[in-house]
């Protein structure tokens, strides 16, 4: 039988070698040309004349699409995981010149080593061999080790050090046994790309025609609008009546508003035709219900028996709509969970992180094809488990005489340990990890609370976590077993024979009648618990009807009670003995007596009855559980690439294709599953609108390679349902997109429409439900994967981010929050800048969840903050200006949008933002960050980290814009700035210069001023870290007025400050008396200091005051709070004036 598998999967993957063959033919130069198949790719049409053409023009686009990743993988080969090849052998398949199949052993990693840029190996994997640790291109083309690659065959017995792949050359390797003295080769495998789902693409590409489904192929192909209508027999006939009056009724149920609900009948009636093959769409819109519509379309079906396939193009979104099923699912069902043995999910569960998804694990096919496999095992399983209870609950005594007899056996017996089999009598075997005597409190615990809910809940715990720890157990023995066989090498076997079991010497204990029955009905009851449970909960309805399923769950229930009888009777001390056979010492307790007894004759009657009931397949091998399963189920859940394996011999045809997120799967993708045997109607969900599938390269991307059968249908005017009410969005923000991208088509539900949708998360108006917040000034850049970021955004988002989790700890709300961002490098500064300080859990208080547009879709939050990054003077946004991802991005918020970007550039870039930003403008929805404290500060930290001390240090930055003083910079001070390296040092000083610029002052005591020459001007000096900021009031005019300003002169420490004093002494020593006078006035307002202002003079004040000269320049600037005019007279005056350099200020 194994074999038979074995020759089957060669067979199958011997047809996808036509790619691999490509694959290996290419040479570096080939791999690195970009032109390669540019004149073989052909547009790929909208019809088609025939199925051959229909396949066949997608062949050479998903060559060139492989050949894209692969130079994309090159590019970045320096960041290539890897591991260390242990040593290689020769396959028992190796035909060369082509069937180059070894086995590879990788090196194990040590137990501290890191885990990050290390292999691990994965089935399909290509894989380059190299002798050193490639950090570019030509490492994988050396004179002893030409460029080879090979790919991963599959996992040895699941082990992922043993490797079997097929190499495109010939390996050459010489493995160094320890001892020998020489260098051995070396040998790295270093991961490139992954192909098996393009294999699986290739496969369907190329059919075996005999035994392949092309109806649903034939049914896309013809340009003819009745495509996709109800069949005018069946639409007049009676399957239609008799199926909607009942179908009405159950889809009310649901709660589904006029369009979801018209879309699932009509493809509920569209399943009962015969006479045609028909493909339905239903575009389902952001925030509409799409999964709700098809997790109800699914349930309906379930409840037909309808055998249906459910593929979406990622296992995110298979997980969503098969937990979506799932929730009504459960409570419809009668029997604890029986029925979930009908739907099936499979895929790979580490990509999948089934573990985190604990209610689909009694869907999912690696858990039940364990729990089956425990099940059916010959003597720990359901048949020995059963019959064992019986011998133990009909006569307890003989069981126990039995028992004794063994142990005296084996205490006279000097024979080595008995069987396996023997010894689990009264040991665990498979269900060791089982805690007997902690369940049995639990039922005790559960029985005292009468609450029957939580027992089932509290088995499925049990049986999850010993499937876990029996996984965990057999991968230990394994590694045990190899490391036991590897000692035992090279020793003497002759010396091994005369090792024989040493006599114990220590008495046996025996137990006694109580300790016996207790310990073996624990492990038989255990076992027979965790069987029951697992087969009516695992096994298809086909298989177990339901009073059989209700039989056993009664069982179950007995043996619970039973349990927690003789644990009263044992805790009291009552004799267990003789009030299970109710001998006159238990008379005593007669209730105790006939309470157990009639437990116990219950159980021995329904065990009896469901023995002659349930006869179980005699599987001894897992695959083999895995085709019942597959066979039995009848809603079946994976992604598209993975209904590959179910184009199996033997396979039952399937009835029904449902594709979730039809419109994110490449066409040629879809034929997998549109392919498989019994398929006559297909059923599409998705939405145009938004992001197609990824696609590499450039030239498959002109070519509309990435197109969805989804959207080629639409193009060709095929009839869709269209899913019209959005429940997602507050509805300031569902404005826009409805607007700009489905023509106002969608309406607002009445539940976000209510007044009690509209939340308030932050205080200020720029914190309202719809938001777009200028970020000026910005910088985009590129990270080392030449990927754009933008550090200020990156500091703003932070910023925010920090608020609402404040007010969310105080407000005690919880929240859910997201980031999106077209560019993977802001994604990750973003990451990087929050670090681990808030949950990604969404079920947690407050969760924060950073991801790129792509790994939004599909996704929701309460708040949603947009990052543009785009920062630049032509108006450049690159794919930003993509409708599709902008739709996404715009469309995740529930009840807060906040977009940040650069709106000058975003206008300028003449795209679909242009008309987001003027639209905002229009609604009062756009709000400058420079206007909002908490973000100032946010972007000030940015610009300090960038060191763009220029956008900072002038009087119209984001700091000093609206404060009440004017400050001027000298060059020497940006300058002496820009060389402090702590940032530290660097926001205090500005946090200084802000507080300087609002009127605040330190107290006399607590500030250091030096008198130059004797005259009464005082240059000021701050104490920052150990610098001294020296600062002093001069005067400027501005059009018809003097004004005080600050100037800044500079930032040093002690000793350099007497230099500074120097030039400062031939400056302010040719000042007049009034203009000293002027600088020294003070005018409070309260506790601050305000800039004072006289009316200008026809001549200067202040003579040749280097400031002077930058009157000109501050005359557009309007002056905020301004000051009463002094009545002080003024007197111009003479000064020097060979400084003007020093001094720079922005313009408007």
């Amino acid at each position: 039988m194994m074999m038979r598998k074995a020759n089957t999967r060669r067979k199958e993957e011997s047809k996808g070698l036509g790619l691999v063959d490509f694959v290996f033919s290419w040479s570096i130069p080939d791999v690195m040309n970009k032109n390669l198949y540019s004149d073989k790719v052909k547009q790929v049409p909208e019809t088609f004349p025939s199925t051959d053409h229909y396949l066949k023009s997608f062949i050479y686009p998903l060559i060139e699409e492989t050949h894209a990743d692969l130079f994309s993988s090159m590019t970045a080969l320096s960041r290539a995981p890897m591991r260390e090849v242990f040593d290689v052998k020769i396959s028992k398949d190796y035909k060369p010149p082509k069937e180059l199949y070894y086995s590879i052993s990788l090196k194990q990693m040590g137990m501290n080593e890191k885990k990050e840029g290390i292999y691990e190996p994965e089935f399909g994997d290509l894989i380059a061999l190299t002798d050193v640790r490639p950090k570019c291109i030509d490492d994988l083309n050396r004179p002893k080790r030409p460029y080879l690659l090979a790919i991963i065959q599959g996992m040895k017995d699941g082990d992922s050090q043993k490797l079997p792949i097929l190499s495109s050359k010939p390996i050459e390797f010489e493995k160094h046994e320890d001892g020998k003295g020489k260098n051995r080769d070396k040998l790295f495998a270093v991961y490139l790309t992954n192909l098996t789902t393009n294999i699986r693409i290739w496969k369907a590409l190329h059919p075996d025609p005999e035994v392949v489904n092309m109806k649903i192929i034939k049914a896309i192909m013809p340009v003819d609008p009745n495509v996709g209508r109800n069949c005018t027999l069946c639409s007049n006939g009676e399957t239609k009546r008799d199926a909607g009056s009942h179908l009405i009724a159950a889809i009310q149920n649901f709660g589904l508003d006029e369009s979801q609900g018209t879309a699932v009948l009509d493809c509920i009636t569209t399943k009962e035709c015969h006479h045609q093959n028909s493909v339905k769409l239903i575009w389902g819109p952001p925030g509409t219900g799409k999964t709700k519509t098809v997790a109800s379309l699914l349930f309906l079906l379930l409840q037909m028996k309808c055998r249906t396939l459910t593929c979406a193009p990622t296992n995110v979104a298979v997980l969503g709509v098969t937990n979506r099923l799932m929730t009504l699912v459960r409570p419809s069902l009668e029997c604890d969970t029986y029925g979930l043995g009908d739907i099936l999910l499979f895929g790979n569960g580490e990509r999948m992180k089934i573990d985190d998804y604990e209610e689909l694990l009694d869907v999912f096919l690696d858990y039940r094809v364990t729990a089956l496999s425990c099940c059916l095992a010959p003597l720990s399983g359901w048949k020995g488990s059963t019959e064992s209870m019986i011998r133990l609950l009909e006569d307890p005594e003989k069981q126990y005489q039995l028992y004794l007899d063994k142990e005296r056996e084996k205490d006279q017996s000097d024979d080595e340990e008995p069987p396996s089999d023997e010894k689990g009598e009264l040991e665990g075997g498979l269900f060791e990890n089982i805690n007997v005597s902690d369940s049995q409190g639990k039922v005790d615990e559960i029985d005292s609370q009468s609450s029957k809910k939580n027992k089932p809940k509290f088995w499925k715990k049990v049986i999850v976590q010993t499937l876990k720890e029996n996984k965990k157990k057999k991968s230990k023995d394994k590694a045990a077993s190899k490391k036991s066989k590897h000692n035992m090498e090279g020793k003497n076997i002759a010396g091994s024979k005369t090792n024989k079991r040493e006599p114990d010497n220590t008495s046996v204990t025996l137990l006694s009648f109580d300790e016996f029955f207790i310990k073996k009905f624990k492990l038989i009851g255990n076992r027979l618990i965790f069987c029951i449970t697992s087969l009516y909960t695992h096994m298809p309805t086909s298989f177990i009807p339901m009073e059989v399923a209700k039989n056993m769950k009664r069982v179950s229930d007995m043996l619970q009670a039973l349990g927690s009888l003789i644990h009263k009777v044992t805790s009291a001390n009552e004799g267990l003995r003789e009030v299970l056979y109710g001998t006159e010492t238990a008379e005593r307790r007669i209730r105790h007596f006939n309470e157990l007894r009639r437990t116990r004759m219950g159980c021995l009657l329904n065990l009896k009855h469901l023995q002659e009931k349930i006869s179980l397949p005699s599987f001894s091998e897992d695959y083999q559980i895995r085709n019942f399963c597959l066979q039995r189920a009848f809603l079946v859940f994976c992604t598209a690439s993975s209904s590959a394996k179910l184009h199996v011999e033997g396979m039952a045809p399937l009835e029904l294709l449902v594709i979730d997120e039809a419109a994110q799967l490449k066409e040629c993708e879809s034929t997998i599953p549109l392919l498989l045997p019994g398929i006559r109607h297909a059923i599409l969900i998705g939405d145009e609108k938004q992001l197609p599938a990824m696609v590499q390269s450039q030239i498959c991307e002109k070519a509309n390679f990435g197109r969805s059968l989804f959207e080629r249908l639409v193009m060709l005017g095929h009839q869709k349902h269209l899913l019209n009410v959005q429940y997602r969005m507050h509805p300031s923000i569902s404005l826009f997109p409805n607007r700009e991208f489905y023509g106002k088509l969608i309406m607002d539900g009445p539940n976000v429409k209510d007044v009690k949708y509209k939340k308030r998360f932050l205080k200020g108006s720029i914190f309202g439900s719809y938001s777009f917040i200028d970020i000026n000034p910005g910088k985009e850049q590129f990270d080392d994967k030449h990927s754009r970021k933008n550090l200020v955004e990156v500091y703003v988002v932070a910023e925010i981010i920090a608020n609402l989790h404040k007010r969310s700890l105080i407000s005690k709300q919880k929240l859910r929050v997201g980031c999106i961002s077209p560019y993977k490098a802001q994604v990750s500064a973003i990451q990087e800048k929050l670090g681990q300080k808030y949950s990604t859990d969404t079920d947690s208080d407050f969760s924060v969840n950073v991801r790129s547009v792509d790994g939004f879709q599909g996704g929701e939050e309460d708040v949603i903050i947009i990052s543009t990054v785009r920062c630049n003077g032509s108006g450049s946004v690159g794919f930003l200006s993509n409708h599709q991802r902008t739709n996404v991005a715009l469309t995740r918020a529930r009840h807060c949008l906040w977009i940040l970007g650069n709106s000058a550039t975003l206008v300028n870039s003449h795209s679909v933002w242009k008309k987001l930003v003027l639209d905002a403008k229009a609604r009062g929805c756009f709000y400058n960050a420079r206007d909002n404290k908490i973000l100032v500060q946010a972007i000030s930290s940015a610009l300090i980290e960038l060191g763009q001390f220029d956008k900072l240090l002038s009087t119209d930055s984001v700091l000093f814009k609206t404060a009440r003083w004017k400050v001027c910079f000298s060059d020497d001070f940006s300058k002496s700035l820009a060389r402090i390296r702590d940032p530290e040092i660097c926001k205090e000083v500005l946090s200084l210069l802000v507080k300087l610029a609002s009127g605040w002052r330190q107290r006399l005591s607590d500030t250091s001023r030096i008198e130059i020459n004797g005259t009464s001007l005082l240059l000021e000096t701050y104490d920052v870290k150990g610098l001294k900021l020296m600062w002093t009031v001069g005067i400027q005019k501005f059009i018809s007025i003097d004004m005080q300003v600050i100037k800044v002169w500079d930032i040093l420490a002690n000793p350099e400050i007497p230099n500074l004093a120097k030039q400062l002494d031939k400056i302010y020593g040719n000042y007049t008396l009034n203009t000293v006078n002027r600088c020294k006035f003070k005018r409070m307002e309260g506790n601050l200091v305000v800039p004072a202002t006289w009316p200008s003079e026809s001549k200067s004040v202040t003579g040749d005051d280097p400031s002077e000269h930058l009157a000109s320049k501050f005359a557009g600037i309007s002056l905020r709070d301004e000051p009463r005019p002094s009545t002080r007279s003024n007197r111009s005056a003479q000064t020097h004036g060979k400084h003007h350099n020093k001094w720079k200020k922005s313009q408007k």
